[in-house]
């Protein structure tokens, strides 16, 4: 079965869709990055979906079950590369993706993580 990689970047998770997503990919991904974050103890994942043209409402709903699932887990969820049309589609189907912030690219995104992280720990955001 196909997967999607997810590296670890220091406390980081980074993973980075370069295929069109389908419902079981999205389930395998889930499934691989609970894991992955319980098992490194990452305390944030940075998913970049620069490469998706297309997200339907499951492929949505999927992004703000991780964001939940790895906020449980005492990690932070950051989307990158998020294009016009996508995040047209997203509003538009009014899906709500609590928890997943959301950055322009992946040096944005890490940099919001690690703010987050920052702050986390009681020391002044950078």
């Amino acid at each position: 079965m196909e997967r999607i990689p997810v590296l670890k970047m220091g406390d980081c998770l980074l993973v980075s869709i370069q295929v069109d997503m389908h419902d079981r990919l999205a389930v395998a991904l889930q499934d691989d990055l609970t894991s992955k974050i319980s098992s490194s103890r990452a305390r944030g994942v940075l998913i970049d979906i620069s490469a998706l043209d297309v997200v339907d409402s499951f492929i949505g709903r999927m992004l703000g079950n991780i964001a939940a699932m790895a906020q449980v887990l005492d990690a932070r969820t950051v989307v990158v590369g998020m294009r016009p049309a996508v995040a047209i589609t997203l509003v538009e189907l009014g899906l709500e993706l609590p928890g997943v912030k959301t950055a322009l690219d992946v040096e944005k995104g890490m940099a919001l993580i690690q703010s987050a992280l920052a702050g986390a720990n009681g020391r002044p955001a950078a």
